[in-house]
């Protein structure tokens, strides 16, 4: 890894990265993203870099803070911190779905879905809506035939309110964990439908060039990630994520209540409505009762 000018022997980066990720929620990070994140603390925090470069000691007071300072980072941008029985209840949901032999349009199988939808917040609290949206979304697009899933989550088991019988979904995620449960899930879909195809793959799409490269989509799905992208320094990184992703409509979407839980004054985001006056492209606002989307056509 180099750092400035400087280098840190790749077998210490190893041990830095396994000691980040020690911690039980943060297991399900891929190496690759750690390692990122790791870099850019390093040349932000020059004195920290230093101290390391001159002597790499896991049990000296620098490293150890290093070490809790990248965590809290990973936590806190990423909102990565999971607790461990949610995780745990959502992966035997996940085997309990793959191995019972439920019937794929049985009441059985959408109250197991709607388990594991209901493990992850953003996820939950779209249950009541999931079919409106899709409904609503598809009436702008037209039915897609391939999809790409952005930060996608568990947002996949979410798949049957789409109502689709033929489609391609592409799914990419920094958590190994629910990647590993996506291609089991996307397994069982295509052993029950053979027009259906679905892959799952870790992805940091921080690194958006790579998105170029990507399968050609209809539709791409990227909620709730642009602060995820943007770290609150403006939005170049989200657009370059909007205009980059093969796919010619991109459905974005932001909260809107706050942490707290009481509804924004201003859910709507000039930003991305004004990127769109620029970049001639057009957009329809859909609004539901704690999140609002941006159905983006990218016009070429």
């Amino acid at each position: 890894m180099l750092i400035g000018t400087k280098r840190l022997d790749e077998e210490k980066v190893a041990v830095l990265i396994a000691d980040i990720r020690r911690k039980k929620e943060l297991t399900e990070l891929s190496e690759e993203f750690v390692r990122e994140h790791v870099l850019e603390f390093l040349e932000q925090e020059h004195k920290a870099a230093s101290m390391l470069l001159q002597q790499f000691n896991p049990r000296s007071a620098v490293y150890k803070k290093l070490i809790k300072d990248v965590r809290a980072r990973l936590r806190r941008v990423y909102g990565l911190f999971r607790l461990e029985e949610e995780l745990k209840k959502r992966r035997q949901l996940v085997d309990k779905l793959v191995t019972t032999g439920s019937k794929p349009e049985s009441k059985d199988r959408k109250e197991l879905l709607d388990q594991i939808l209901a493990t992850h917040s953003s996820t939950r609290e779209r249950i009541s809506f999931y079919d409106q949206l899709y409904t609503k979304i598809f009436s702008i697009t037209g039915k897609p035939t391939s999809i790409i899933d952005l930060g996608c989550g568990i947002n996949p088991f979410s798949f049957p309110y789409l109502k689709l019988k033929k489609a391609a979904y592409y799914a990419y995620d920094i958590s190994n964990e629910e990647i590993e449960s996506l291609n089991e899930y996307f397994h069982l879909l295509h052993t029950e439908n053979k027009l259906f195809t679905g892959t799952a793959h870790v992805l940091n799409i921080l690194q958006w060039l790579k998105l170029r490269k990507l399968p050609l989509a209809d539709v791409c799905f990227l909620f709730k990630m642009t602060d995820v992208l943007d770290r609150g320094k403006g939005h170049k990184a989200s657009e370059a994520v909007i205009t980059g992703v093969p796919a010619r409509y991109v459905v974005v979407s932001f909260p809107t209540l706050t942490m707290s839980g009481k509804r924004m004054n201003a859910p709507r985001r000039k930003w991305i409505e004004l990127m769109c006056k620029r970049l001639g492209y057009l957009f329809t606002i859909l609004t539901f009762s704690n999140e609002i989307f941006y159905v983006i056509e990218k016009k070429t």
